[in-house]
């Protein structure tokens, strides 16, 4: 299971998301979609949002930094 996280070098909610999941002991992968365009163009295809952070958990895309949902996804997933 796989945890991605969308984001941008100058978003400060994208850092507290990682932080959190790095908290929570958590391996991720960090999507830079400034620099990634194919990976901005997936996630706006699949949230139909442009703003970051969004967080993939397993079928799960969670748009911003949301930790009810970030934690209710991660237990869904087995990975709480």
């Amino acid at each position: 299971m796989s945890v991605l996280v969308y984001s941008t070098k100058t978003c400060p909610w994208c850092d507290k998301a990682k932080e959190y999941l790095a908290s929570r002991g958590l391996t991720y992968e960090a999507i830079d979609v400034s620099a990634d365009k194919e990976a901005a163009k997936e996630m706006v295809e699949k949230t139909r949002q442009r703003g970051v952070p969004v967080i993939k958990i397993g079928e799960h895309y969670i748009v911003g930094f949301d930790k009810p949902k970030i934690d209710s996804a991660l237990s869904e997933a087995g990975l709480a």
